[in-house]
């Protein structure tokens, strides 16, 4: 359980990190690869860990990974819980927001495959949530986007004015984030990130941009590239 002794103060914001995945794409556990001699996991929390403003870590993940987790208690103090996944990952996450604690004003949600996020950055989401109230993590899109049709032919170009990749942490307050996830549960709905669910009740998520690179790890080659960023 929680450490019921943590001040308001230091649990303002309480994280999630989504580590439930099946790495099927890469054909082994990404979250367990070294990355620079490190697990990639074990990087992403101690990106969290070393960030001021995360008072607690919440991480959903799978039986295999959570042994793991387990064995870097030690370097992670913030951890408060492992809690199992679910089906689909909008299911992990709700297990992952029934798991932090109910004084935590601001909630965080990140992927586990994305280790080079920087503590820097997050601070910038958060101090963006208890501003905004829901903020994404994000980097505008900078190349020429064309569309293409069924024979593979362009067609015509995709204009990038406004355009944004998502990324994580996704940060909200959590009455939002608990409000949204209600909705998508109690409709049967099916979303894949944070900021389609808050979107559904109407409310106004605003951008964080990241100049940092910050990819997810999901081909092995993600893998090569996150350690060439590395070194």
């Amino acid at each position: 359980m929680p450490d019921a002794t943590l001040s308001a103060a230091a649990i303002s914001c309480s994280a999630i990190i989504v580590a439930a995945g099946s790495s099927r794409r890469m054909g082994f556990d990404k979250l367990l690869a070294q990355l620079g001699g490190i697990p990639v996991l074990l990087r992403t929390l101690l990106a969290f860990e070393r960030c001021a403003e995360i008072g607690e870590i919440v991480v959903v993940a799978g039986s295999d990974v959570a042994r793991a987790i387990d064995s870097w208690r030690a370097q992670v103090p913030k951890l408060t819980r492992i809690v199992p996944g679910g089906a689909e990952r909008h299911l992990s996450v709700w297990n992952g927001i029934k798991a932090v604690r109910l004084d935590a004003g601001i909630v965080a949600v990140h992927d586990g495959g994305r280790p080079l996020i920087t503590s820097g950055q997050i601070t910038r989401c958060v101090n963006g949530a208890h501003e905004f109230g829901a903020v994404a993590c994000a980097r505008p899109v900078t190349e020429t986007l064309k569309r293409a049709d069924a024979d593979g032919c362009i067609v015509e170009s995709i204009d990038r004015l406004g355009a944004w990749v998502m990324e994580t942490p996704q940060v909200f307050k959590r009455t939002l984030l608990v409000r949204a996830y209600e909705k998508v549960l109690h409709e049967n709905l099916l979303v894949t990130d944070e900021v389609s669910a808050v979107q559904l009740l109407g409310a106004r998520v605003h951008v964080v941009g990241n100049s940092s690179p910050n990819i997810k790890i999901t081909f092995p080659a993600d893998l090569e590239l996150a350690g060439k960023l590395l070194a």
